[in-house]
């Protein structure tokens, strides 16, 4: 009988040790748990600051050709993959200013010329967007009002943050023009002089 008791006790000591150990392992993979979200059935490593970082681009434009023009372009990757884009102007002259990207990421000329020509990644025509062919950096006019401020945006689809060459906006140049693009004139719009230049980056506002 103290024998029976002896094992019994033992035993017990046992199944106690058993079940603390596994407390400690579940509080460990809880823990393990909190820095991670799953997506899509797959466990990564949740890092929201470097997210929004990728899915948005900024360009400050500053005055090129003599003008005084300064602003602000905002792109945003949305969920269906298209990118919205947003600019706000000031000290422009009042009226209609063309507005497109550039191929390079280089506003270091005076006269903006550095920026070279359109982005046309696909060697289309120059035209109006949604209208027949196209340049990928053909965007369109932007209304000045009297007291020099001026705004446009809208949705773009075939542009992306840091995706494929065809379709990547990243140091590529936002360009304000000094007159309004006639959406005809081979290959820029007859839209006049760069008065604006910022090169697109990636990064959070």
């Amino acid at each position: 009988m103290k024998l029976f008791r002896t094992y019994l006790m033992a035993l017990c000591f046992a199944m106690l040790f058993a079940c603390g150990a596994g407390n400690e392992d579940k509080r460990d993979t809880m823990e393990d748990a909190e820095h991670f979200e799953p997506i899509n059935g797959d466990v990564v490593e949740n890092d929201d600051e470097n997210s929004e970082a990728s899915l948005t681009a900024i360009a400050n434009i500053a005055s090129a050709s003599g003008s005084k023009l300064t602003g602000k372009a905002t792109f945003r990757q949305q969920e269906d993959g298209k990118v919205k884009f947003e600019l706000e102007v000031k000290n422009a002259k009042p009226g209609q200013h063309a507005v497109h990207l550039h191929e390079n990421g280089d506003c270091s000329a005076a006269d903006a010329s550095s920026a070279g020509g359109h982005w046309n990644p696909t060697n289309t025509k120059h035209g109006k967007r949604g209208e027949g062919e196209f340049h990928k950096g053909d965007i369109g006019n932007m209304e000045v009002g009297n007291d020099g401020n001026g705004s446009m945006e809208m949705t773009v689809e075939g542009w992306s943050i840091g995706g494929a060459k065809d379709s990547n906006i990243l140091n590529k140049a936002v360009i304000v023009h000094a007159g309004a693009d006639d959406f005809t004139s081979q290959p820029s719009g007859a839209a006049g002089a760069m008065i604006g230049c910022g090169v697109i980056k990636q990064g959070v506002e």
